[in-house]
């Protein structure tokens, strides 16, 4: 592979702002793998995040990127897997898997879809010193006509649409809009692009909490939601604590410390088997490799509540939640999947049949 942007990339990053800032190009969000795809002829490399090769875990989208894409170029986009007219992220992270026969069966099953947004380098020119809105022009002309499974991430500088997309495209699975200055060069790994992303509350059960890599204090707290059976289900952690603060809440959450998960509502969580009917914390994940999983029980007795910004699948949070305060009004039965919000479901076909 010579191409004048060589792997590995890292991407350029988004910093949280509140609103949608005006006079820039937005954007859908998007819900999968970021990812730099190089080809060069009949080389294609699938780059993540972090710059290790995604290829081997995509073989029909490296075919169909083949077929679709100019001979030399370097793009910046996402790896997405749709499902039911909406993004499934459950069924993306499942293709990370070391057996190649697996790989090969989830290729067929729940294949992969790469939506470009950002065009890094063409034949022999590289444009990351080029600015936005022509990298962008350029992205749209050398994927002219592009068919599924790659598409172009529609786009728009009115800021009354990308507030629309903003509320809509989230029942397609999208996760807020991504606003870009139109003179921004492509600067690797800096946050120089704007996020807006929902925030929404929740009142959960605090049932545990693990200890910081640091040493014995909070490191997250594991949080639960009673489901319409009676059943407390882990959806997920609040963390990013102060260190001071850390070091208060073991002493705080004290009384409430079980010797051991037995008579827990999460005891069977060793048990590989429970969590195909059940989620407790500690469920197997390839991504876990040999991180630590073990947790500190407490009796759920105590209620906090958290800001989150996204439901994967209705089930647990989609990123880490922040703790905003304790609820001592509320009880833990009281914590239910009834209170959060449910997006109005959005077809992502629409998504992606949006006009630039």
């Amino acid at each position: 592979m010579d191409l004048p942007v060589m792997p590995p990339v890292k991407p350029m990053l988004a910093k949280p702002v509140a609103k949608i800032p005006p006079g820039m190009q937005y954007e859908a969000k998007w819900d999968g793998f970021r990812a730099i795809v190089f080809r060069d002829g009949d080389e294609i490399e699938i780059g993540s995040r972090t710059g290790k090769p995604l290829t081997r875990y995509f073989p029909e989208l490296v075919a169909a990127l083949g077929e679709r894409l100019p001979e030399r170029c370097v793009l910046d986009g996402e790896v997405v897997i749709a499902r039911d007219g909406r993004l499934d992220f459950d069924a993306l992270t499942e293709r990370i898997h070391p057996a190649q026969s697996r790989v090969a069966l989830l290729a067929e099953r729940t294949p992969a879809s790469f939506v470009a947004f950002d065009l890094l380098a063409l034949g022999d020119e590289a444009l990351l010193d080029t600015p936005m809105a022509e990298r962008r022009a350029q992205l749209e002309k050398a994927l002219s006509g592009v068919t599924a499974p790659v598409h172009i991430a529609p786009a728009t500088r009115d800021p009354e649409v990308a507030r629309q997309w903003f509320e809509q495209f989230e029942g397609a699975g999208l996760d807020g809009v991504i606003a870009k200055p139109l003179d921004l060069l492509y600067r690797q790994n800096e946050r120089l692009m704007f996020k807006i992303k929902h925030a929404r509350t929740a009142d959960c059960v605090v049932a545990g909490y693990r200890f910081h890599k640091s040493g014995p204090v909070v490191g997250s707290l594991l949080l639960g939601l009673y489901d319409d059976g009676g059943a407390l289900q882990h959806v997920g952690v609040c963390a990013a604590f102060p260190m001071k603060r850390r070091a208060e809440l073991v002493e705080e959450l004290e009384p409430l410390r079980m010797e051991s998960a037995q008579g827990h509502p999460w005891a069977a969580w060793t048990d590989e088997a429970a969590h195909e009917t059940a989620r407790m914390p500690g469920a197997p994940s390839r991504w876990s490799g040999k991180k630590d999983l073990s947790w500190v029980a407490l009796r759920p007795e105590r209620v906090c509540e958290v800001a989150y910004d996204h439901m994967e699948g209705g089930r647990r949070f989609r990123h880490t939640a922040r703790f905003r305060t304790w609820r001592p009004d509320r009880t833990p039965e009281s914590c239910t999947f009834a209170q959060l919000e449910e997006p109005v479901r959005y077809d992502l076909t629409d998504v992606l049949g949006q006009p630039g």
